[in-house]
């Protein structure tokens, strides 16, 4: 889920301990989603990254 929501085959990001910093971020990114009752994952995170307020709605933030 996480290369075809995120592309991480497609990342250039390969040094030190980048690549497992973003795999952290896309791991907690799907986790909040799922916590949030969301079913598809990408259709989610493309409707979250469209509005900047939604992800902070999320975590109860705004």
């Amino acid at each position: 889920m996480r290369d075809t929501t995120f592309a991480e085959d497609a990342s250039q990001v390969r040094t030190r301990s980048a690549p497992r910093t973003m795999a952290a971020w896309s791991n907690f990114a799907i986790g909040a989603l799922r916590i949030a009752g969301t079913h598809n994952i990408a259709a989610a995170f493309r409707a979250n990254s469209r509005d900047p307020k939604r992800p902070l709605a999320l975590f109860g933030l705004t």
